[in-house]
């Protein structure tokens, strides 16, 4: 018998399930004087196709007692630990924020700040061009590139992840601010800026050298081949700065019109120059069709190749309308075009950034856009949250995934259907606010352990939280735990690194193909764009 539980715990009012794979009565005991504080009966939930198995629904909504507990079954089984808390997830929130810290390139990470994790500078030698590379020019053009965050268990810097990421991050502080107000203890701690918007800003900082003087954007800055299982500095492979993409282009646009607005109260300067780059990219696109992005034969650097770059054009049109108050009716125009195409627009991933554009638009307080595009695109998204939350009441862990949704990086499509639900609830009154607040808070119940793996996919945080995750530095610098905040990529319905071949047996349901394996790059690795959408949800969570 297995009992899942969120294993950071729940918020101390409002709705409080764990999952259970068999019939039982229960108790909730509480830790501190191992007493009986609650009792009840498991409820048949049903047949859960993700996970393979029989599910019952432990309901203890109605304990509201603040504090440390677990679940104790009539068969002698017990759950892990979890709390009840009013702010559970603050703790949480900081080190999915810090995480990205640890991911700095170019400067030392040391020991004020990073604690036990701290490494020298990494990868402060020039990058050349790619073409240059490749031609053997004798004497190729060098760039300084510096900064940035390594995108995930390697060592490379991509324009699309980098600006998703980041977008993330400032719609999490534009929409919540109040929950970025505690110092992340970094080197720009105390200069009177919030936290996430001094993380962001060494991302951003790096993306800005990404662009060429046309507007065009650099698809990615990495070596030729993925390093070994080394620390950082000790990386000397030379830094390529590959063409451009259309994709690079739009991405590079949309968070740039972004962050001019949401750093303007702190950065002027720094905001009026983020525009003009933004403005500059937007002018590039409009003058070029889709430019797509292949490695070269023998680079097996991140590709992030996309066929389409419409939900990326919108992004862009998008932002700019808000953050562009000269050209409104040129952007109205544009983003008119994409609201009426048939192109997905739900979406906060790297491949698909529609769901940008819809925040962008419905979270405005003065409305930009107008009726004509904010209706249609308010049509989208109902639709797509209806159909999750039918997708949820098949589910035995009120998880809005459908067995193919386990995906490479499914715990990221996770993270983004609770971002849709939360835009749901911001948008909505009610009842309806209320249900859509839930199905967002079900989606991270999953993510912290109420899963039919019993792991909490964030490092650091629940009894059974993953320690091995794919990433070099964590199993390079002879540390035996990973730093804490680190969001897995989680189970893929067809695993296909040999680790995780070796260990998942063929026909095992997509919830359960996973292991906790540093060598799984398909089911364990990490990445920004992981984490940042875990902390839009956790900055949600933290307000209410």
């Amino acid at each position: 018998m297995g009992i899942f539980v969120d294993q950071v715990g729940y918020p101390a009012h409002g709705r409080k399930l764990a999952v259970c794979n068999c019939a039982c009565n229960f108790q909730i005991i509480r830790l501190s004087d191992r007493k009986c504080v609650f009792d009840g009966v498991a409820t048949k939930k049903g047949f859960d196709p993700s996970a393979g198995e029989e599910t019952w629904e432990i309901d203890f909504s109605d304990l509201t007692e603040e504090g440390g507990f677990y679940i104790l079954s009539g068969k002698g089984e017990t759950s892990p630990v979890f709390s009840i808390d009013s702010k559970v997830y603050a703790s949480l929130q900081k080190d999915l924020l810090k995480a990205l810290y640890f991911q700095r390139c170019g400067c030392a990470l040391t020991k004020e700040y990073a604690g036990a994790y701290t490494h020298e500078a990494c990868h402060t030698s020039p990058a050349i061009l790619y073409e240059d590379y490749a031609a053997h020019t004798e004497n190729p053009q060098t760039f300084d590139m510096t900064g940035g965050w390594h995108d995930a268990g390697d060592f490379g810097r991509y324009t699309t992840p980098g600006a998703v990421a980041v977008g993330h991050l400032l719609y999490a502080y534009e929409l919540f601010p109040e929950s970025f107000r505690n110092s992340l203890n970094i080197p720009e701690s105390g200069n009177g800026m919030p936290d996430v918007l001094n993380e962001c800003l060494y991302e951003l900082r790096w993306l800005m050298k990404m662009q060429f003087p046309d507007g065009s954007v650099s698809h990615k800055l990495t070596a030729y081949c993925h390093a070994d299982f080394i620390m950082p500095e000790e990386d000397h492979d030379p830094f390529l700065i590959y063409p451009v993409s259309s994709m690079a282009a739009a991405d590079f646009a949309a968070v740039m019109a972004l962050a001019s607005r949401v750093y303007a109260p702190f950065l002027p300067d720094f905001a009026k120059e983020a525009l003009e780059k933004a403005k500059k990219s937007f002018d590039w696109l409009l003058e070029n069709p889709y430019i797509g992005f292949h490695n070269p034969e023998g680079s097996n650097t991140g590709e992030y190749d996309d066929d389409c770059d419409m939900d990326e054009r919108m992004w862009a049109a998008a932002e700019l309308l808000r953050s562009d108050h000269d050209s409104i009716p040129a952007y109205r125009e544009e983003l008119q075009k994409y609201v009426d195409s048939d192109i997905n627009k739900t979406d906060f991933g790297w491949t698909d950034v529609s769901g940008f554009a819809l925040l962008s638009v419905l979270t405005d307080p003065a409305h930009t856009a107008g009726d004509k595009i904010e209706t249609k695109l308010r049509q989208s998204l109902f639709a797509e949250t209806e159909r999750l939350l039918a997708v949820m009441e098949e589910s035995g862990f009120s998880l809005a995934m459908k067995p193919e949704d386990f995906c490479w990086g499914s715990n990221m499509v996770v993270c983004n259907r609770s971002m849709l639900f939360i835009l749901a609830a911001l948008v909505s009154k009610g009842e309806q606010k209320e249900q859509y607040t839930q199905a967002a808070l079900e989606q991270l119940h999953y993510l912290l352990g109420r899963n039919a793996l019993n792991v909490s996919y964030v490092t650091g945080h629940g009894e059974h939280a993953f320690k091995n995750p794919h990433n070099r530095p964590t199993f390079a610098d002879g540390i035996e735990l990973p730093m804490p905040g680190w969001v897995s990529g989680g189970p893929f319905k067809t695993p296909c690194d040999p680790k995780a071949c070796e260990l998942i047996p063929a026909g095992t349901p997509p919830m359960k193909c996973y292991v906790d394996e540093v060598e799984s790059y398909s089911t364990n690795e990490i990445t920004i764009y992981w984490n940042s959408p875990a902390v839009f949800m956790t900055a949600y969570f933290e307000t209410l």
